[in-house]
């Protein structure tokens, strides 16, 4: 018996390196890491290509990730704009939404600034031009007794902000992201 299952060990090792072995008979010649895929690169006297040095980076726009961006606390508006920023200097090709509700609309209305004293808008607009997407609940603003007009450009009003979550998630294929 123990003869059998030796054989059996011996059979399998050889029939899963045997291809291997079939078609390359040379020695590898180059080593490449999983953890640090510029490592290889650097092996062969080469920079590593921009879509290699960070783990998940999109090597094209095709593949262009798409991220969604909640806010519904006012005091969170620094840290998610500060955090899209950080995002698109990693994935500049990525397509990004921030969707507000409830409190996290402030900083998406008309006169809405910083603790600095730096408009909401202009740093909005910013990221507008990056290809960033705003969206306003229209649910909070009815709460708020607002109307679309309060909404400072380039952030848009949409049906509600759980709806635009689930649709981006859903129908466009959006990764979430919550603070």
């Amino acid at each position: 018996m123990l003869r059998i299952v030796a054989l059996s060990l011996l059979t399998a090792s050889m029939f899963l390196t045997a291809p291997a072995r079939a078609t390359d008979p040379s020695p590898p010649t180059e080593k490449l890491s999983c953890a640090n895929p510029a490592a290889g690169a650097a092996a062969q006297g080469a920079e590593a290509p921009a879509s290699a040095r960070y783990i998940g980076s999109s090597a094209s726009a095709a593949s262009a990730p798409k991220v969604l961006f909640k806010l519904n606390r006012a005091e969170d508006a620094p840290t998610i704009l500060r955090f899209v920023t950080n995002y698109l200097a990693v994935e500049p090709s990525a397509k990004v939404a921030v969707v507000g509700y409830g409190a996290g609309i402030d900083f998406m209305l008309q006169g809405a600034s910083d603790s600095g004293g730096t408009p909401y808008a202009d740093q909005m607009a910013a990221l507008a031009a990056r290809g960033v997407d705003f969206k306003v609940c229209n649910n909070t603003l009815k709460a708020r007794n607002l109307t679309a007009a309060a909404v400072s450009p380039p952030a848009t009003v949409v049906p509600g902000a759980v709806n635009e979550i689930i649709r981006l998630q859903t129908r466009e294929g959006y990764a979430y992201f919550q603070n």
